[in-house]
């Protein structure tokens, strides 16, 4: 595989790996957020919910990121080739 190729390979795998690992932080942490502020309002414990929320969210990204940079690992792998031994 041409040099450039493989940059390009390792460039757009980046790119999806900054996309994807932001939305996996995100998207949980607002949602669960905004679910425990409304249960906060709902039954008066603010912040416990929203503290839940937030906790539930890291533990949520933190397998999600897990299982996805093994995934991207052997992209990564895939675009590297064979190793040489050494």
């Amino acid at each position: 595989m041409a040099s450039s190729e493989k940059d390009r390979r390792y460039l757009m795998l980046a790119v999806r790996i900054v996309g994807e690992f932001g939305a996996i932080i995100a998207v949980p942490a607002v949602l669960l957020a905004l679910t425990g502020m409304r249960l906060d309002a709902l039954y008066g414990t603010r912040p416990r919910f929203l503290i839940a929320g937030f906790v539930l969210a890291a533990v949520l990204s933190a397998v999600a990121i897990y299982r996805k940079a093994k995934r991207f690992g052997k992209e990564y792998q895939e675009i590297e080739g064979p190793q040489k031994p050494v």
